[in-house]
């Protein structure tokens, strides 16, 4: 199992807009859990005690942690990220998250920002930055924070406080997070999503496609074939990016609509798996508790008793 951390040096700079960001986030949500902000790219998340090993899909975006820590399972890689270390995730990519590092007294806070490769392309086109390298990575990475980084999402976030301002400059602000991110560490990963035609563009074509058509019997030559690629070369790509078979997304994708309708429709396990397109309920509830680690009614028994103790970032 492979474990990507990394550590950046103490900046009194860093130190202070830190526990500035922290303040504002704490204050912005009090309660565990998800917080939508007058923003929609931006969110708040906040635990104030251990969590749970959870499934979740992790989006587009840049997580950046004010006080605390958490890690992420893709795969047999573990990615931690921390008040020294952001995440970014370049594709859709589902995941197991935990909290690793709160208490009530000094929770977990995080901020997320999300983002998509037409507005990566976008600002691509205005800079002179190398083009993206010819072999993709992994979807996922951590990187120390810089100063440049954590100033420019720290007056984002400042501007909810200021919502006559926040429509004319969170835009500029957000662009300037975006720019930070690719003159950074990250760069490559997120020009080689942006780059029109690039396997990881293709990659992430072909997890629309299974988004799309998670119920159904998964064709490998029909999904290659929609995204222009051969079958070999779709699962070779997709499994640098993404650390998993098309197969196993598509998997992991049906689960969590499953664990989805039970947590929000009450329904019966053997409709559910018939939903998600599970022919038999056997096969799923096994699936279900290999993933999950119970078995479904009494994993959405546990969810619902710890409520708030789950979310993306």
């Amino acid at each position: 199992m492979k474990t990507e951390m990394v550590s950046s040096e103490r900046n009194p700079r860093l130190e202070r807009d830190r526990e500035e960001l922290a303040a504002i986030i704490e204050r912005s949500t009090g309660t565990d859990g998800h917080h939508a902000t007058a923003l929609p790219a931006l969110s708040f998340f906040r635990a104030g005690r251990l969590g749970t090993q959870t499934c979740a899909m992790y989006e587009p975006g840049l997580v950046l942690v004010a006080q605390g820590a958490k890690q992420v399972l893709l795969g047999g890689e573990i990615y931690r990220y921390d008040q020294a270390n952001y995440l970014v995730t370049s594709i859709d990519l589902p995941v197991s998250s935990q909290v690793v590092q709160a208490t009530p007294q000094a929770p977990y806070l995080c901020a997320m920002l999300s983002f998509d490769a037409r507005r990566v392309s976008e600002l691509l086109a205005e800079t002179d930055l190398p083009a993206a390298s010819a072999v993709a990575g992994r979807a996922m990475s951590v990187s120390p924070i810089t100063a440049d980084l954590l100033d420019a999402v720290l007056r984002l976030v400042r501007l909810l406080d200021a919502p006559r301002d926040l429509p004319v400059l969170a835009p500029l602000i957000e662009r300037e997070v975006m720019y930070r991110l690719l003159v950074g560490e990250q760069g490559p990963r997120l020009r080689h999503l942006a780059h029109v035609g690039s396997r990881s563009h293709q990659v992430s074509d072909a997890i629309g496609w299974l988004k799309a058509h998670f119920r159904q019997p998964l064709r490998i030559d029909e999904l290659a074939g929609a995204v222009n690629m051969s079958t070999s070369s779709l699962h070779h790509h997709f499994r640098a990016i993404t650390a998993m078979s098309p197969l196993q997304y598509q998997k992991q994708l049906r689960l969590q609509e499953a664990r989805r309708l039970l947590l929000s429709e009450r329904c019966d396990v053997a409709a559910v798996a018939h939903r998600v397109g599970y022919e038999s309920a056997s096969q799923f509830s096994r699936e279900y508790r290999r993933l999950h680690g119970a078995p479904p009614l009494r994993d959405v028994e546990q969810l619902r008793r710890s409520a708030g103790g789950s979310a993306p970032v």
